[in-house]
């Protein structure tokens, strides 16, 4: 059996403030024509449809038009579950309806774990979802007290799940930090000062792991954990990222064939370092100026305006630093840039510097849940 996995569309993401719906738009159509070209059995998405939970107008019809288009136009059954940017009942409404035409959503985690099978000539092929869900759901949904964090959460979810398992291959969807993974800056964590990762091991025993979370495409276990990544750079950490879906080619006894598909972007994610009077003369290798450029100014004097200047010929310039600024503070007793540490280390470090004394695990508890509630209250917010 052939099958898309892909994730993280995001749909209605601001990048500095500019909305990317002509450019997912874009990615969204070069993704039909690659499920076209290459005729899968099923598409995946393992969730972070879309950017909050209450996605704008415009994001909604994105996803009703891709949606209709690879289920309608090219009878392709889609299978998707809700990730940690998603709000669950947003994205399952309707879900049993669309089922009778082979979109299977999966958006509230239940104690009733979904699962889709499609066969092929080797026999049935099961697809687990997993909709991703925090340690307290998980708990309260199983009325298990030993689910403390997200390993443990999935522990319990895998034992249900395989505790269903009634044969054939398995493939698992989720949408999970797995241990050993390599994140960008445009990712939410999945806790703050808790245990927000998983373990690679907790999937052992399934043909597949399909999962959402991390941008970049990455594989684990063998190469039977796997992130997709994101369609598109969603920050200038990702730059350097290779952005595609996998098409997965399943065997009889479980085993898999990878192929990527890479999407040209309308604009890509550049960063762009020098003097200024360098980065006037404008882009080289062919480079696009129309592209969304991070520009870095190695200058060590005074400047006039850059912004301005530089816009004149890179127009969607959306951040300027200086490499002369100094960004490196001191913590337990190294160097570290503060512009890369998490929202808890920050707040510690300042903690520590007012009481000259390191927060309690309290202290540091009474943060998280305040930031989490922080972050609920812009996940509802509409833009």
């Amino acid at each position: 059996m052939r099958f898309i996995h892909a994730a993280d569309w995001h749909l209605g993401r601001l990048f500095h403030g500019v909305h990317l719906t002509e450019d997912q738009a874009h990615v969204l159509d070069g993704f039909f024509n690659a499920v076209k070209d290459a005729q899968p059995d099923a598409i995946v998405i393992a969730g972070d449809i879309y950017d909050r939970s209450v996605p704008p107008p415009e994001a909604v019809a994105l996803f009703d038009d891709i949606l209709s288009r690879l289920v309608l136009d090219l009878s392709v059954p889609v299978i998707l579950i809700a990730g940690n940017h998603d709000s669950p009942q947003r994205v399952g409404f309707a879900s049993k309806l669309l089922s009778q035409r082979n979109v299977h959503i999966f958006g509230p985690f239940t104690a009733d774990i979904g699962v889709v099978t499609l066969t092929d000539a080797d026999g049935p092929i099961h697809f687990h979802a997993l909709p991703y869900a925090d340690p307290a759901t998980v708990r309260s949904c199983f009325g298990n007290p030993d689910v403390v964090c997200h390993d443990s959460a999935m522990r319990c979810c895998v034992r249900k799940t395989k505790d269903r398992m009634t044969g054939g291959r398995n493939v698992l969807i989720a949408h999970q930090f797995v241990v050993g993974g390599s994140e960008s800056e445009s990712e939410r964590p999945l806790s703050v000062g808790g245990a927000g990762t998983v373990a690679a091991e907790v999937f052992d025993g399934f043909d597949y792991v399909a999962l959402g979370h991390l941008h970049r495409r990455q594989a684990m276990k063998n190469g039977k954990v796997c992130y997709s990544g994101s369609l598109m750079k969603y920050s200038f950490s990702e730059a350097d990222h290779s952005k595609t879906a996998t098409i997965i080619d399943m065997d009889g006894s479980g085993a898999c064939k990878f192929e990527y598909i890479s999407f040209a972007p309308r604009r890509d994610v550049r960063v762009v370092k020098g003097l200024l009077s360098e980065i006037l003369k404008g882009p080289t290798n062919s480079e696009s100026a129309d592209d969304y450029i991070h520009v870095v100014l190695e200058d060590t004097t005074a400047l006039l305006d850059p912004m301005a200047r530089i816009r004149e010929v890179y127009p969607n310039t959306l951040e300027i630093s200086r490499s002369v600024i100094e960004t490196q503070v001191r913590l337990d007793g190294k160097r570290v840039d503060y512009t890369k540490l998490k929202d808890l280390d920050v707040f510690g470090a300042f903690f520590d510097q007012v009481t000259n004394a390191p927060m309690t695990a309290e202290q540091s508890k009474a943060f998280a849940d305040v930031v989490e509630v922080l972050r609920q209250q812009e996940r509802e917010v509409v833009v």
